[in-house]
């Protein structure tokens, strides 16, 4: 009976295991091995570290395998190696998969080229066709393993002519070669540089031809800019928008026409691109709220330097899919859109849904601070729109509601008066608006126009201003 079930199992695991011919394995560590641990009446080997940037191989050795001896010398038995909880198949000279060993570590740590340490164990397995039967289990053993990655810094400073600065009377002059300032400092994220490796930087050039190269932080913590680890293109002068990057040998790029530009860098694939700045009037708010059919909601630009977009936008999740969206810079047109990659802050209710930009409040107005060339944005949820001023002597808000209908807070019998009053946010200062009634805007003046009925369109909907009726 055993010897049936043996044969039999040997037969289920040959189908079950990679049926390749693979021959050409990663060459056996050379390094002395590791301890031996027990296997059943054999034992297990692991290998020296595995540096997996040097394998080219499908499979690699993972260990040495002397097999347990099975109730009948015939059947030779198939094996898995386990790490938490997970098993995967191994042949009998100790070779998995390159891929899935690359895979494990990857999902476990991320990309950072590390050595890890993964604690493993293996499997001895026969069977009969229906019913598989586990000879032995090895030892904790360790299969020690470096990703491969290429090296990314944890942070980069352009330099470059547009960042010279000619003495001007007791002002010193200053070489953007080899000084830095915050300003020629890459943005990021605040995730590991290894799950996000783009960085960005906004800057204006004056003249035409201007010459640039990246510094790693490193290099400029350490007082010595041009040691190992300068970045750039790999022809010297190159002035393509697009291209590929070096940390060996680094040439200098070249911006051939002055004007407003965003560099991003993508240090995973080390590539760039240089993309000429132009900020629209407005751009368009899409997402759940409105189905991801219509973009009428908008922020305006207050600042052409920054691409800086404030206002107010109505957010909410009527279809359960999450209360997200993104931004268009043409309503209806998802040519060159600004989602969460855009972005390497996010600040009070504004969070990066992985990829989509969200809010964390619930539905509600919120009040948005955007600024593209630097890629922060903050959101501030409207708790209460209130009415202060003269009539009531400055001294609290009179409370308005949201009418989801008409896109509006609105408030009556309030008793506004000519000398003057303003709308704020959650009662403070920090948002108000004021103004002429067609245009409010951010610290306006104040509004000197009395009535008691009054209604405030903040998002832009049906108008390119925020504006507000009193009756």
């Amino acid at each position: 009976m055993i010897k049936k079930i043996l044969l039999g199992m040997t037969l289920l695991m040959s189908m079950v295991s990679c049926t390749e011919d693979y021959t050409d394995w990663g060459n056996p560590q050379s390094n002395p091995q590791e301890e031996a641990v027990s296997f059943g009446d054999g034992s297990v080997t692991p290998v020296d570290v595995i540096n997996l940037a040097n394998v080219k191989t499908e499979k690699v050795k993972v260990a040495s395998i002397v097999a347990p001896t099975s109730s009948d010398a015939a059947y030779t038995p198939n094996y898995k190696i386990n790490f938490d909880g997970q098993s995967f198949d191994i042949d009998a000279d100790g070779n998995m998969a390159t891929a899935e060993l690359t895979s494990y570590i990857v999902d476990k740590w991320g990309k950072r080229p590390t050595e890890r340490d993964i604690d493993a164990t293996l499997d001895a397995w026969v069977s009969n066709g229906s019913t598989a039967v586990k000879m032995a289990t090895s030892a904790t053993f360790q299969v020690k393993a470096i990703p491969e990655a290429p090296v990314i810094e944890d942070g980069y400073y352009l330099v470059g002519d547009m960042f010279n600065v000619e003495a001007v009377g007791d002002a010193a002059a200053v070489d953007g070669w080899n000084t830095v300032s915050a300003k020629q400092a890459f943005k990021h994220s605040d995730k590991d540089v290894y799950d996000d490796p783009v960085f960005t930087i906004t800057f204006e050039t004056t003249k035409d031809n201007q010459y640039w190269k990246i510094i790693p932080k490193k290099n400029v913590d350490a007082g010595n800019f041009w040691t190992a680890g300068v970045v750039g293109p790999k022809v010297d002068g190159d002035d393509s928008m697009t291209g590929t990057l070096t940390n060996g040998d680094a040439k200098a790029g070249k911006i051939a026409k002055a004007g407003k530009y965003k560099l991003t860098i993508n240090m995973m694939d080390y590539t760039y691109t240089i993309e000429e700045v132009k900020y629209d009037p407005f751009i368009y708010f899409i997402g759940a709220t409105d189905g991801w059919t219509n973009a009428e909601q908008k922020l305006a630009l207050v600042d052409a330097n920054t691409g800086t977009y404030t206002g107010f936008l109505y957010c909410a999740d009527p279809n359960n899919w999450g209360n997200q969206f993104k931004f268009q810079r043409v309503a209806g047109s998802w040519d060159n859109e600004i989602n969460a990659g855009a972005f390497n802050t996010f600040d009070g209710a504004a969070t990066n849904e992985n990829g989509n930009i969200g809010v964390n409040a619930g539905e509600g107005v919120y009040y948005f601070d955007v600024n593209l060339a630097n890629g922060t944005i903050k959101a501030t949820k409207v708790e209460t729109m209130g009415i202060i001023g003269g009539f009531n002597n400055w001294g609290g808000d009179a409370a308005m509601t949201w009418n989801a209908e008409e896109y509006c807070f609105e408030a009556t019998n309030v008793g506004v008066t000519a000398d003057g009053w303003k709308f704020r946010v959650n009662g403070g200062w920090d948002i108000n608006l004021g103004g002429s009634l067609n245009n409010l805007t951010a610290g306006g003046d104040n509004i000197a126009v009395a009535g008691n009925t009054i209604k405030l369109y903040p998002t832009r909907k049906t108008s390119d201003n925020i504006y507000c009726t009193v009756k």
